[in-house]
């Protein structure tokens, strides 16, 4: 087994949605006995979220208010209820999470940290963007159960593109939330909103674990799930959770599963800490 390295030059956040508050638990948990000063961060889809609440030093804030955005929560839907969001709460509570979370002092800090990109997405112009990004999120499903690697490509042979913006610029500029939340839009149950005059949708429809640019030095990659086919890259070290997270990607409605997957997430640290990991690639 890999030990994770003890000062990486780069570290990604990749995408799971709420599996991502493992990322939160595990890196807390770390950094009680290390400290991490990365030149170039990466995150992705929840990811960015993570990514950013490690870098604004709120993770446990994050935890908090999302936990309080779900105690109000019995379902996913409000068939009755639909507004322009449609019949979910999901984006509604997500932008208003990110919204508190990423203040002043936290886009402040971030925008003097280490270099901070984020992946977006844009799906090709259909005119019908919603439309177009479920069959995009159908085939990146279905990719990631055939492929099973966080790296594919299937989106992109259906005219996906992505790109990584620059975090650091977005947050001297105002406009970090809205490219938080630019990130991680899972049509239908997310609207895609614009991103400099354009639709975007998830950007782990792309690649569920982005490197940066530039793509060099030590690497930690941290994942939210196991997969098959990890490439063996020198230099690259990959972590996951040791079982699946008690949360789910988009359950919005049971913050204990939140609190559990962030707990998972400090004992797979400790587990990593005594050399007892999953097996890393």
């Amino acid at each position: 087994m890999n030990k994770i390295p003890k000062d990486p030059k780069q570290i990604v956040f990749s995408g799971g949605g709420l599996r991502c508050f493992w990322q939160g638990g595990f890196m807390k948990r770390l950094e009680q006995d290390r400290r991490f000063a990365p030149e170039r961060v990466t995150g992705v889809s929840g990811g960015a979220l993570a990514g950013a609440a490690w870098l604004a030093g709120i993770e446990d804030r994050l935890l908090d208010e999302m936990c309080a955005a779900f105690e109000s929560r019995d379902s996913n839907l409000d068939l009755f209820n639909a507004d322009e969001d449609g019949i979910t709460p999901h984006q509604r509570m997500y932008c208003g999470v990110v919204d508190r979370v990423l203040g002043r002092e936290a886009t402040n800090t971030i925008a003097e940290g280490p270099t901070f990109q984020i992946q977006i997405a844009h799906p090709p112009d259909t005119g019908l963007p919603t439309l177009t990004g479920t069959a995009l999120a159908a085939a990146y499903e279905a990719e990631l159960h055939v492929v099973n690697s966080p790296h594919f490509n299937w989106a992109q042979k259906m005219g996906l593109t992505s790109r990584l913006v620059d975090a650091n610029a977005a947050a001297r500029d105002g406009a970090l939330v809205d490219l938080v939340n630019a990130a991680a839009v899972i049509p239908p149950v997310f609207e895609p909103p614009l991103w400099e005059d354009r639709r975007v949708v998830d950007g782990g429809m792309a690649d569920q674990a982005p490197m940066p640019d530039p793509d060099r030095g030590v690497t930690l990659v941290l994942l939210t799930r196991p997969y098959k086919n990890l490439p063996e890259v020198e230099g690259r070290t990959y972590v996951w959770p040791s079982k699946e997270t008690p949360a789910d990607k988009i359950d919005f409605t049971d913050p204990d599963k939140l609190r559990d997957t962030w707990a998972l997430g400090e004992k797979d640290a400790e587990r990593y800490l005594a050399g007892n990991g999953p097996d890393t690639a």
